[in-house]
């Protein structure tokens, strides 16, 4: 498999998290990654803008082939849902003006995939991006969520590819394969 890059994004309102990997032969590279925040951008429309602005920033300069994002889970509260749905609205509408295909992971996902574990907490993922990454310093929270979701984009990519790869007919096995994992976890 070709050189895959790939950025995954942690949505937020006020603060999200970016992270840009490169991925070949099974091996994860650093690219970028930050977390942004956005607070100084003002109201909660202009945070909106912001976040697109950014991505669509953060997608000319680095020129990923993929885009992963987060899925929303419910909060407590319905108002933080909806605020936290429209900002992955505004980053995943950069995504798509750019012409790249989207991927969402819920949070439990991306946990069990980078840490083992999809009650993993923050400390637990930032520790594992750190060291899957060969990175030199803590990565910031959010900008370790990021480069996760990357990453775990990455692992299912190239783990459903292999599988497709092996036998003629190989699609239609994987996909039940796929299809009773998700049945298995709902059923526990």
């Amino acid at each position: 498999m070709a050189r895959l890059r790939v950025l995954g994004v942690d949505p937020g309102s006020v603060t999200m998290g970016v992270g840009v990997i490169d991925f070949e032969r099974g091996a994860a590279r650093f690219v970028h990654l930050e977390s942004l925040s956005l607070k100084s951008a003002g109201s909660f429309t202009a945070r909106l803008g912001a976040i697109f602005g950014l991505i669509d920033d953060v997608i000319a300069l680095h020129q990923p082939d993929e885009f992963a994002i987060e899925q929303i889970f419910m909060y407590r509260s319905p108002e933080s849902s909806l605020k936290l749905a429209q900002a992955r609205g505004a980053a995943i509408a950069a995504a798509v003006r750019r012409g790249l295909p989207v991927h969402e992971y819920m949070p439990a996902v991306v946990k069990q995939a980078v840490v083992g574990t999809g009650r993993a907490d923050k400390l637990q993922v930032q520790h594992m991006v750190k060291r899957l990454l060969s990175l030199q310093v803590d990565p910031p929270a959010d900008g370790a969520d990021a480069a996760a979701v990357a990453l775990c984009h990455c692992y299912r990519r190239t783990s459903l590819a292999s599988v497709l790869s092996e036998a003629p007919g190989a699609e239609k096995t994987a996909m039940q394969l796929l299809a009773q994992s998700r049945y298995r976890r709902r059923s526990r």
